[in-house]
């Protein structure tokens, strides 16, 4: 069992499984909502998902018709979407534990922007920059 939450920790959640491989999605609908150059998820069938505290907080926008997005009305995290009978779309960045899987492919590539460079070509800190 996986255990998620919103950045205000007013919302929690618990995944029995992931019920398909991690993916990264760039279409410009998820770089909208999430302020980023993509979304990290992965389907969850409601059946493996369950709100375990903070339900009254949730919020949903619907982003496409029959889509809507859940998210923390108190933080404005967003942490699923779902249209009728599919499965639930987790953000796989609200997860508290670690999945055990890393992501296997980006979606909507044609929407990538051409300023996201390979991260492994970066310099990279541990936390802040030194000197910040």
């Amino acid at each position: 069992m996986l255990k998620g939450s919103c950045l205000c920790k007013g919302v929690g959640y618990e995944v029995d499984q992931l019920d398909s491989a991690i993916q990264h999605c760039s279409c410009l609908s998820c770089q909208k909502a999430h302020s980023a150059a993509y979304n990290t998820a992965a389907a969850v069938a409601p059946e493996h998902f369950r709100w375990v505290r903070g339900e009254a907080l949730l919020r949903q926008y619907e982003s496409s018709p029959g889509k809507l997005r859940y998210f923390c009305g108190q933080c404005g995290s967003q942490l699923v979407a779902r249209r009728d009978d599919k499965p639930w779309v987790l953000r796989v960045a609200s997860l508290d534990d670690d999945p055990g899987a890393r992501p296997l492919r980006r979606i909507w590539d044609s929407h990538r922007r051409p300023w996201l460079a390979d991260q492994d070509s970066l310099t990279a800190y541990a936390e802040w920059e030194p000197g910040h």
